[in-house]
């Protein structure tokens, strides 16, 4: 609905209801608005009332309020109490309103307007005057602009209250700043001119010009000319005279018709050739107006255009050097000037109506709130001739869209990028290395690419899908933003070794499930354990539990313990029982104490007890039979512990043995019990019976995921309805093999250990390919296409997203498409067509007759033709259409001449001859000659202004083509893609070396060494030749040397393997791994040499042989060896005997002792036990015991028994050692075989150490129950050698240059990857340079201003001119000349003529004439500053023209100068300052100097300006004496002050020693520095032996004389110590020690 207010206010209301309260709004703002202060004269209180608040509501609409505050003040502006004031003139402090609603905001909005100008504020007397005694730096002023309210929807006003409801009202007022009034600065005056005047008194001028006009209010400038009067070195001759004279022409008039012509141009009749008729007709034309008629609101443009040919004249007058005009007659040296000559009738240019505006250029609302613009333009109708009104303005243009609030917001583009592409290894490897390798099992660190493009974003309020897919753009419209990263490290998970422990020892023959027994059936297992798991699925791991299956498998044993003390039936001696401690435990605890028995005999018990049900039958006997040796009978040993089995299972060749053995400890008495025979004393029997049969399970690699069709996916919690992935299952085959052997059954193999063929797993997710939608179609040509072209073709791309995976909907198979554009217009074909020439027009015969005093109408004239516009089949068309696409347009007038009975005849010109000789070089020639009477004519003869011979040169097709510029980059030869399908990184190899081609461009010149076209010497304006660019070289080594041997001979080292350097990188090549001083790159893995793989083997004791003499008892003390032997021990436990020496000769056992049979009435015991533990810490002051038993008490009684518990203390290292665990160094991270980088691991071993440094089994440390918590395998990165990885090169850019030799093309690369490691680095040519084919440039050459001419005269109104030649250039500045070729190269010349001027008036002052010099060139551009910073962006320069005054008569007559001033860019701040001379004479001179050295008049501030006189009080009158800088008197150099009493200078003394013979010159002296103070203080206390007068003073004479005296007494010193002495004989007295003391003489 439409609501319309009083001030013509229209909004939209939203809802009809609001229609009323909208009325209310308006009705409101028509309400006047009353002033703030209600003001009574009669009284000292008024009313003041504040701002109307906003309108406040429940709702919007017309039931808001407003209120505003209201207080009582007095005239004098204090506030008072509200009972001052006249409550009856109260204003009202509440009203209602209407309370906008949000949507209203955008109906309405302030419309500002540019700040004007800056103007003075006004004084308290409102008058605005300049300040400028008191401006420093600036005055304040103020600026202004216009705010109103607007409606956004047409942009018309509305009253200011509307938008008072929705913001605050923007300021219409600011302060500003105005610089101080700036005076007129010129330039010092040049030098003076020559006398005006060869003879007698004339005038010199001198000039200056005008640097910066007077701005904000400073003084004009001053007079730019200075005269002054001068002689001539000779007097005039008496009787000449004294006046010079000159003839003077006026310029011409305009161009006219004749009378009689100009009353008949209204109904004059020409022919019409815009019929289309065979024959042309006659119709009477109408004004110049016919040109604007309309017709059905259509324009009507001209189809023919003539021209009309008219005379102008001029003056002619005689001046004399004083200005004043003279008679013809003395000018009669002249011959008369032309007076009169025809011309063309001026024609003004005619444009057509505007057409309308074109869109606007801003057609969206953006973040800069800069406007667009739109034009529009007309087209010319009539061309200017004659000097008609130029052309205006053909094209304009103006803001639009200047708030853009309406306008939709602009697209947005950004950039987004496809899916990762798969995991690649093979770009980290060189080529070599790439060939070599296995690609598909690469594996570990690589990269993946992805392909950036940018995309128009869609608008906020769109809907956002699954994956918002989004057109592809041009990426010059994501320009402004970082492309996102297109390549990224990534990783292949490797398929790692396992890790694993060493194999458990064989258990026990045990069944293959215990918790299940059943048959006769077991099996012996030993295992080994993953030692370590990557993160990385693992390799098919060898088994970890291997099996022997055995019979009479028990799960579970007896274990007995018997006491020591054996208890006799009957007496002390003879049979008896034992106490035994019966117990259940685990099988393997048994074994692992080399029991093969039913029951496990220990010393202790020990084990977990397990409940006896499980052990089985009866359990041992808690008694056991037993015997005590009586006193005479033979004690024997307890049985040895069971030795090792000679084999670990049983073969056809060999069984498994072990052995134990016992000693006589006492031999019988007599009656006592005999001691068996020595078979007797060991025992065999067979162990590991079992045969050599090893089975394991071997599993194989687990199969791909796969659905499990037995899965319920309506009972599973992984089915997703919404997801395409489900959970499916992986398959893997288990067998039982024999070792050494095949596939055997699997019963063979135990079921407990037999590993899992079935896991789940998640079936990859389905992937459907995903595309961009198409591109835009790349845009047709938008112009016509000239005849016969091929067809243009326009294409459209998209981009692949997402690649479809795992059974995905598979990607389309175009992803370009390329079609023929729709049909183009060709573009229109047009001519001009020439009309037949007129007749010559000469001058009117009345205007000759009236110049020339002649009768005969001859001379020079003009011809004329029209000219119109012909299209397709030959009709007639608009002269537009031929001017836009015709070509230039022909002539249409030229010089005629209708000969004179005195002209010149002469034969027409011959045809030029043939060019002979294939023309190049060559001249053809053509002739005329004289006819008649001209053959004896002087001035015809003068071949210079009638010649009879010309010639040209003949036309040349020889072109010489030479290369030009230097070779282009070495450009390598790319596979041929769309420019769309160009991504950032190419699926193929980049090819950076090899052969390719460089290019050098092809400078085509013609005979006159001029530029043309290259295709006329060459097909593409090259020369080109292959070039080699070198490949990179990159690093190499050696293979991998043979390991080394293990560092540690006894436990856990290191063995190394090494690289070494063969080849450095040459030429951007991968480089070197980091090498070691030895140039080598090394590898070190653990290694373990067995500690206890030698070991000595001990066989028992023999028997105890004593020494008996006599009959003597067979007891008593005696000697027992056994044998000892270094033995190896083997992989399956046998042994072989090696060299002794390769076992630890430190540990070797002894091979005899000393042994005791006891007698057969000694107590007998038993050998000693192992000795007990010590603490683990090996604490101080503990011990350790061993004990043993009786074996046969002594037959005497009271006979006492050895002890039978023996203690000693723990020594460390001696009878006590401690153990720990010891590390050995990480081994270097290694990858799998298949890696170049990423994850690997290291690994470290762990030994054990005793205290003593010996390297012991793992066992002793396990004992002692030390931790292990030592990881010995951990993962570890080795860095990826990620070669430097590039973009495509981008597509051939355009020319930097049209035409010339300057042209370039370039193409660009970006890096995506830096190189890392050993990567092959970047390379430093990112940007590749070719030069564009040179191609001659064509131009229109503008000369130079000739000199101001006047033809046939001395002085007055003239020409200047200049030519306007088509040249070619090779576009290189002044190093290749331009050569001139044919007008048609550069097109319409006429056109160009019409925007260049060509002719120029000018005027050549005459002998005494009072004229404006010549404009000074433009000033150096100048900023306002204020404190030395610019006040504005723009400069300013100017120009001047000085006045010459030649003679002083003239001085009236003289115009005034003249000055300009234009707008600059680039200009500098200047400042301005006094500067002094030095003092001459009491003067000195003074000058204005600007901050770059310039002396200027103007600029200095006046009252700064120091003084140029020096005056001294009272006058200095002394003979060389000078006023000082202080207003003293002084003297001269070379002089000194004698002073009165009273300060005054007296006189000036010559100073003795000084040269003033010669007047020193005061400008010099000025320049000199001032003595020292030094130099003055020194001068204060010397004697100065000259006084004041110039006198020698009385005390120099007496110095003189006493002086002389001395000399004389030192001669007669000198002569009575030189006189011979006289000998004496006595002896000399005694003399004193000389003691010198200084005196305070000098001399000392």
């Amino acid at each position: 609905m439409t609501l319309k207010d009083d001030f013509g206010v229209i909004a939209w209301a939203r809802r009809t209801g609001n229609c009323l309260s909208f009325f209310v709004l308006l009705s409101l703002f028509s309400v006047p608005v009353q002033s703030d202060i209600v003001f009574h004269m009669d009284h000292q209180f008024s009313w003041k009332t504040g701002q109307w608040g906003h309108c406040v509501g429940e709702d919007c609409g017309s039931g808001g309020v407003q209120t505003r505050t209201i207080w009582c003040v007095h005239r004098e502006g204090w506030t008072t109490h509200h009972s001052h004031c006249n409550h009856m003139d109260r204003p009202e402090s509440r009203r209602h309103c209407f309370k906008v609603c949000d949507w209203h905001q955008d109906l309405f909005e302030w419309e500002l307007s540019a700040w004007e100008g800056c103007v003075l504020v006004p004084f308290f007397s409102n008058e605005l005057k300049l300040r400028t005694p008191e401006c420093v730096t600036a005055q304040h002023g103020i600026q202004r602009r216009k705010v109103q309210c607007v409606r956004t929807s047409n942009r018309t006003t509305v009253t200011s209250r509307i938008c008072e409801f929705f913001s605050q009202r923007p300021p219409v007022e600011q302060a500003c700043l105005i610089p101080c009034p700036q005076d007129c600065v010129v330039s010092d005056f040049d030098s003076w001119s020559g006398c005006s005047k060869t003879c007698g008194v004339g005038l010199q001028y001198r000039t200056r010009h005008v640097l910066t006009t007077s701005m904000y209010g400073g003084a004009g400038c001053p007079n730019l000319t200075d005269t002054r009067t001068c002689s001539g070195p000779v007097a005039c001759p008496a009787g000449e005279d004294e006046y010079q004279y000159s003839l003077k022409v006026g310029a011409w008039s305009q161009c006219r018709f004749p009378h009689h012509k100009d009353a008949l141009l209204s109904g004059r009749t020409t022919v019409d050739f815009g019929s289309n008729k065979e024959n042309n007709t006659v119709m009477l034309q109408k004004e110049a107006s016919r040109y604007h008629q309309h017709h059905h609101g259509l324009r009507k443009y001209p189809v023919s255009w003539e021209l009309e040919v008219g005379y102008q004249t001029r003056q002619v007058r005689c001046t004399r050097s004083d200005g004043k005009n003279a008679m013809l007659s003395l000018c009669t040296k002249y011959s008369s000037p032309m007076t009169f000559q025809a011309c063309v009738m001026p024609k003004d240019c005619q444009t057509s109506d505007w057409s309308l505006w074109n869109p606007c250029s801003k057609t969206c609302r953006s973040a800069d709130l800069s406007p667009g613009y739109r034009l529009r333009s007309r087209v010319m109708t009539q061309m200017p001739v004659g000097g008609g009104k130029p052309c205006p303005v053909l094209e304009e243009k103006e803001a639009c869209n200047i708030m853009g609030d309406l306008l939709p917001h602009c697209p947005r583009y950004e950039w987004r990028t496809t899916d990762w592409d798969g995991c690649l290894v093979s770009p980290l490897l060189s080529k070599l290395d790439r060939r070599l390798a296995n690609v598909s099992s690469l594996c570990g660190g690589g990269i993946q690419t992805r392909k950036p493009y940018c995309v128009q974003v869609a608008d906020d309020s769109a809907p956002n899908h699954r994956k918002e897919v989004s057109r592809p753009v041009t990426a010059r419209l994501c320009a402004g933003q970082e492309p996102p990263l297109a390549v990224k490290n990534c990783s292949i998970p490797c398929q790692h070794h396992c890790l694993l422990s060493h194999w458990s020892p064989w258990g026990a023959c045990v069944h293959d499930k215990c918790k299940d027994p059943h048959g006769k059936k077991g099996f012996i297992q030993r295992r080994r354990e993953v030692l370590w798991a990557s993160s990385s699925p693992l390799d098919v791991c060898p088994h970890l539990a291997e099996s022997i299956p055995c019979e009479d498998p028990a799960c579970y044993r007896w274990q007995v313990q018997r006491e020591a003390k054996c208890t006799p039936d009957n007496s002390t001696c003879g049979p008896g029982t034992v106490e035994q401690s019966v117990q259940c435990v685990s099988a393997e605890d048994c074994h692992r104490r080399h029991q093969n028995d039913d029951t496990c005999e220990v010393e202790t018990l020990s084990g977990e007890d397990v409940p006896t049900s499980y052990c089985g039958g009866d359990p041992p006997p808690t008694q056991a039979p037993c015997e005590v040796a009586c006193h005479a009978d033979c004690v024997l040993s307890v049985w040895s512990v069971w030795s090792p089995c000679t084999h670990s299972c049983a073969s056809k060749t060999a069984d498994g043995r072990q052995s134990r053995t016992r000693t006589v400890l006492a031999l019988p008495g007599k009656d006592g019990k005999t001691c068996p025979g020595p078979p007797a004393l060991e025992e065999w029997r067979v162990c590991n019976d079992h045969p050599c049969l090893v089975f394991y399970w071997e599993a194989s690699a687990w199969g791909p995921c796969m659905a499990d069709p037995f899965l319920d996916f309506n009972q599973t919690s992984l089915w997703n309805e919404t997801s395409p992935c489900t959970t499916g299952v992986q398959i893997r085959k288990v067998t039982c093999l024999k070792m050494n052997g095949g596939l055997v059954v699997s019963k063979r193999c135990p079921e407990s250990t037999r590993p899992e063929t079935l896991r789940p797993c998640d079936l990859p997710c389905k992937k459907d390919c995903i595309v961009t939608p198409f591109s835009e179609w790349t845009a047709c040509p938008s112009t016509c296409v000239p005849e016969n072209t091929s067809s243009a073709t326009q294409s459209r791309y998209r981009t692949i997203i997402q690649r479809s995976a795992d059974g995905g909907q598979e990607c389309p198979d175009t992803l370009y498409e390329e079609r023929e554009c729709e049909s183009l217009q060709e573009c229109p074909k047009y001519r001009w067509r020439t009309h037949k020439w007129h007749a010559c027009t000469l001058v009117p015969d009345p205007v000759q007759r009236s110049a020339s005093r002649t009768a005969e109408t001859c001379g020079s004239g003009l011809e004329t033709r029209g000219v119109s516009c012909a299209g397709d089949q030959d009709l007639a068309a608009n002269m537009t259409e031929c001017l836009r696409w015709a070509g230039p347009l022909p002539a249409q007038i030229r010089e005629c001449r209708v000969a004179c009975r005195d002209d010149c005849a002469l034969t027409p010109w011959s045809k030029f001859s043939e060019c002979g000789g294939g023309g190049c070089g060559g001249f053809q020639r053509r002739k005329r000659s004289l006819l008649g009477r001209s053959k004896k004519k002087e001035q015809c003869l003068d071949e210079a202004s009638y010649p009879l011979e010309e010639k040209e040169a003949c036309p040349c097709d020889e072109y010489l083509s030479q290369p030009f510029g230097n070779w282009s980059d070495c450009i390598l030869d790319e596979p041929s893609t769309p420019d769309s399908l160009q991504g950032w990184m190419s699926s193929q190899e980049v090819k950076e070396c090899g052969q390719g081609l460089r290019y050098t461009a092809v400078a085509c010149l013609d005979q006159r060494g001029g530029l043309v076209e290259p295709t006329l010497c060459t097909d593409e304006g090259y020369t080109v030749e292959m070039c080699h660019v070198p490949c990179p070289l990159d690093c190499k080594l050696s293979a991998w040397s043979a390991w080394s041997a293990c560092s540690a001979s006894c436990g856990s080292g290191l063995k190394v393997r090494s690289k070494w350097l063969r080849e450095k990188a040459f030429n951007g090549g991968r480089p070197c791994p980091k090498l070691d001083l030895k140039n080598q790159v090394n590898e070190a893995v653990p290694c373990h040499s067995e500690c206890s793989q030698y070991a000595w083997r001990i066989e028992p004791w023999s028997i105890c042989t004593i020494n008996t003499v006599g009959n003597s008892p067979s007891c008593g003390e005696g000697v027992q060896s056994r044998k000892i032997r270094c033995v190896k021990k083997g992989t399956s436990g046998e042994v072989n005997t090696v060299e002794d020496s390769l076992c630890d000769q430190e540990e070797m056992p002894p091979r005899a002792q000393v042994c005791f049979l006891a007698c057969h009435h000694d107590c007998v015991v038993s050998p000693w036990g192992p000795w007990s533990h010590c603490p683990l810490q090996c604490d101080q002051g503990s011990e350790r015991n061993r004990s043993r038993h009786l074996l046969r008490p002594p037959a005497a009684e009271g006979a006492t028994c050895p002890e039978m518990v023996q203690s000693e203390s723990c020594i460390l290292n001696s009878t006590c050692f401690t153990y720990l665990y010891q590390v050995s160094e990480w081994s270097t991270c290694r990858l799998s075989e298949n890696a170049v980088c990423g994850q690997g691991s290291r690994q470290r071993l762990l030994d054990c150490v005793r205290s003593d440094g010996k390297m012991v089994a793992s066992q002793a440390c396990e004992q002692f129950g030390l931790l292990t918590g030592w990881k010995l395998v951990e993962s570890c990165v080795i860095d990826c050698p990620f070669s430097c990885v590039l973009s495509d090169w981008s597509p051939w850019g355009q020319c930097s240059h049209t035409c010339g030799s300057q042209g370039k093309s370039v193409r660009t690369r970006r890096i995506l990857q830096e190189a890392h490691e050993e990567g092959r680095p970047c390379p430093n040519q990112l940007v590749q340079t070719k030069t564009c084919p040179i191609r001659p440039c064509y131009t229109w050459l503008l000369s130079d201003w000739s000199p101001c001419t006047v033809e046939g005269a001395d002085c007055g109104e003239g020409l200047r001119r200049r030519n306007l030649s088509c040249v070619t250039h090779q576009g290189d500045g002044a190093k290749s000349p331009p050569v001139p070729v044919a007008e048609e190269f550069c097109g319409d010349k006429l056109g160009k003529t019409i925007q260049q001027e060509t002719e120029q008036p000018c005027f050549i002052p005459c002998q005494g004439d009072c004229h404006l010099a010549e404009w000074s060139s433009w000033s150096a551009c100048q900023l306002t500053c204020v404190e030395g910073r610019s006040f504005e962006t723009t400069g300013r320069q100017s120009r001047s023209r000085a006045v010459i005054v030649q003679v002083v008569e003239n001085q009236d007559a003289c115009p005034r100068q003249v000055f300009q001033t234009q707008p600059c860019k680039g200009g500098q701040c200047h400042s301005y300052q006094w500067r002094t001379g030095g003092w001459s004479n009491n003067e000195r001179a003074v000058w204005c100097q600007r901050s770059d050295g310039l002396i200027v008049t103007g600029g200095c501030f006046p009252q700064k300006r120091p003084s140029v006189i020096q005056h001294c009080h009272p006058p200095c009158t002394k003979p060389f004496s000078r006023c000082a800088s202080s207003g003293v008197c002084g003297c001269e150099k070379g002089y000194t002050e004698v002073m009165t009493t009273h300060g005054f200078l007296d006189y000036c003394t010559r100073t003795p020693g000084v040269d003033t013979s010669k007047k020193a010159d005061v400008k010099t002296n000025s320049g000199r520095s001032k003595p020292s103070q030094a130099r003055d203080r020194h001068t204060e206390w010397t004697l100065r032996p000259v006084g004041p007068d110039g006198r020698v003073k009385l005390w120099v004479y007496a110095v003189t004389a006493v002086g002389f005296i001395l000399i004389l007494l030192v001669i007669a010193s000198s002569f009575l110590v030189c006189k011979p002495a006289q000998p004496t004989k006595t002896s000399p007295p005694p003399q004193k020690p000389l003691t010198l003391a200084y005196d305070g003489d000098i001399d000392m």
